[in-house]
């Protein structure tokens, strides 16, 4: 499974791209927003220090306006994938975007239909929100199971991100399901390092060592 850090903050971005697990970076307005800069020379920042792919999101909503929009993002950098909002809109923005070539991250996806149609658009990544659908009673992971049926049923070439991860269970669980990609906070990638054995260890193979003699 790929992990992706979902952060446009480039200290972090730095910091987990030296640990030599990160496949790539997922961006949103929000994200972008708490860095109060402009966006474009974020975005150049970002690429800049990740090869593998780095979403950035339209924020237009009519697909003329999205698709002109893809186009520009798309020359910020040759890793740039074009985040489009799940709508009907995008969806057309989607397919005339697939045809030229321009990859597409289709975002905000809440059910197994909406992920069937982004599939049937030939977008390249689908992103269902786990931790917002455990925040309204639904458990956000048996969505992912249920698409992954499908896309293996039909082979689909769209691969699954799991976004909105709140905690190192949804990755493990997105592992276990065989999920192409979860895209991850740098806090929840700091937690997936940690056991309280390890550091039990660690302190107590320091504190052996002292005991050594030196010579």
């Amino acid at each position: 499974m790929k992990i992706f850090i979902d952060s446009a903050n480039i200290d972090e971005i730095k910091e987990a791209n030296a640990l030599g697990i990160i496949d790539g970076v997922t961006t949103n307005p929000s994200l972008i927003a708490k860095e109060k800069r402009a966006a474009l020379a974020v975005l150049k920042e970002i690429c800049s220090l990740v090869h593998g792919p780095v979403s950035a999101e339209a924020i237009n909503l009519d697909a003329s306006g999205m698709i002109e929009e893809a186009r520009q993002l798309s020359k910020i950098a040759p890793n740039i994938v074009v985040k489009i909002p799940l709508i009907q809109e995008g969806i057309k923005a989607v397919r005339v975007l697939s045809g030229e070539g321009i990859k597409t991250n289709v975002t905000l996806c809440f059910s197994l239909p909406q992920a069937l149609i982004v599939a049937k658009a030939q977008a390249e990544y689908v992103s269902p929100f786990v931790g917002r659908l455990d925040d309204v009673s639904h458990n956000g992971m048996d969505l992912i199971r249920d698409i992954k049926q499908v896309y293996s049923n039909y082979h689909f070439k769209t691969q699954v991100i799991v976004a909105s991860v709140r905690n190192p269970l949804h990755v493990v669980e997105a592992a276990k399901i065989g999920a192409d990609i979860a895209t991850i906070p740098f806090s929840v990638i700091e937690q997936l390092l940690k056991h309280p054995l390890t550091d039990i260890g660690v302190e107590r193979f320091i504190q052996d060592y002292k005991k050594i003699p030196k010579a």
